[in-house]
């Protein structure tokens, strides 16, 4: 007697289903009113009725072409994001290295883990305020420091020079969240096939040849991950630099969200070029996703899916010929 199968997918519809009717209510509505506006003339504290602009695109054209602010915003987010991932994913990566080691077997793994995550879950104007007062001057604890180890004479004003400023903001956001892309490939490594490990340490592989020719590579997926969800939440980099500097010293750290926030909720209130701002940060996000997605794709499952395509291909060709 033949059994009857239990079909699982429709519990995934029913867990999804909050998160869609979630983001139905509270997030598509003002992400399509929020690009329409990017169209029209729409600013002033009490905006007037929409009207779409003669030319419809002018407000992209006087960001990208007229507005330097908005330029070495894009600069800043570029370079902070650069300072502060490249150090966080080598860092993560040794520490995964590290902990998934089985021949060193670290004790103690779940307390150190706990420590070095624990940044990711203090609050941002804590973390400011902190810092602020870390590189206070002239009598902050660093300043007393350089002092006592004899390295300055005078106290040194780091938050008023450009470039301790944003070596300080880039550090803070590798700090805070390099505990979290530790975690998440440590999870990656963790479902990767226990065989693959055993057979490496049966032919002899060392631990930094196991690493690069079988770690390295089984993380492909959850390295992409990584990738794109870091690159978006260094593209949207706000909290940091407009707590704790607001985007100064002479705009310094001031990011592309700290230029949005300034243009819709300070002085004229330009709704319009906010909005302009945030749509061209969305082509950006998406472009450079697309090209992460390109990079890191499976190149041996695409040569074999276009070697099946032809072969198709050429056996419809024959069945053509053949009738």
């Amino acid at each position: 007697m033949r059994r009857k199968g239990v079909n699982y997918s429709k519990y995934g519809y029913i867990f999804t289903f909050p998160f869609v009717l979630a983001f139905l209510i509270f997030s598509l509505y003002p992400i399509l009113y929020t690009a329409v506006i990017g169209f029209t003339d729409m600013k002033g504290l009490i905006p007037k009725p929409i009207h779409i602009m003669d030319n419809p695109f002018q407000n992209f054209k006087d960001l990208l072409f007229d507005n330097p602010t908005f330029r070495k915003s894009l600069y800043n987010t570029g370079i902070l994001w650069l300072v502060n991932f490249v150090p966080q994913i080598g860092l993560a990566l040794l520490l995964t290295a590290w902990f998934t080691n089985r021949r060193l077997n670290v004790k103690g793994q779940g307390l150190f883990k706990v420590l070095l995550y624990m940044p990711n879950i203090i609050t941002a104007s804590t973390i400011a305020v902190l810092f602020s007062t870390l590189f206070a001057y002239p009598m902050g604890p660093v300043n007393s420091l350089f002092h006592s180890l004899g390295w300055t004479d005078a106290p040194v004003n780091f938050l008023q020079d450009k470039t301790t400023a944003r070596g300080i903001v880039a550090f803070i956001q590798f700090w805070m969240w390099y505990g979290n892309t530790m975690i998440v490939l440590i999870a990656g490594v963790m479902g990767i096939n226990p065989a693959l490990f055993e057979s490496a340490a049966i032919d002899g592989a060392n631990g930094i040849q196991t690493f690069f020719r079988i770690t390295l590579p089984s993380l492909r997926t959850i390295m992409l991950f990584t990738l794109i969800t870091s690159m978006v939440g260094g593209l949207t980099m706000f909290d940091i630099p407009q707590l704790f500097l607001a985007g100064g010293p002479d705009d310094s750290t001031m990011t592309t969200s700290v230029f949005i926030y300034g243009q819709a909720f300070k002085g004229s209130y330009m709704y319009n070029r906010a909005a302009a701002a945030s749509m061209i940060m969305f082509v950006i996000a998406a472009v450079l996703s697309g090209l992460l997605f390109y990079l890191m794709r499976d190149r041996d499952a695409a040569k074999l899916k276009k070697a099946e395509k032809k072969f198709r291909q050429a056996g419809r060709s024959a069945a053509a010929k053949e009738a």
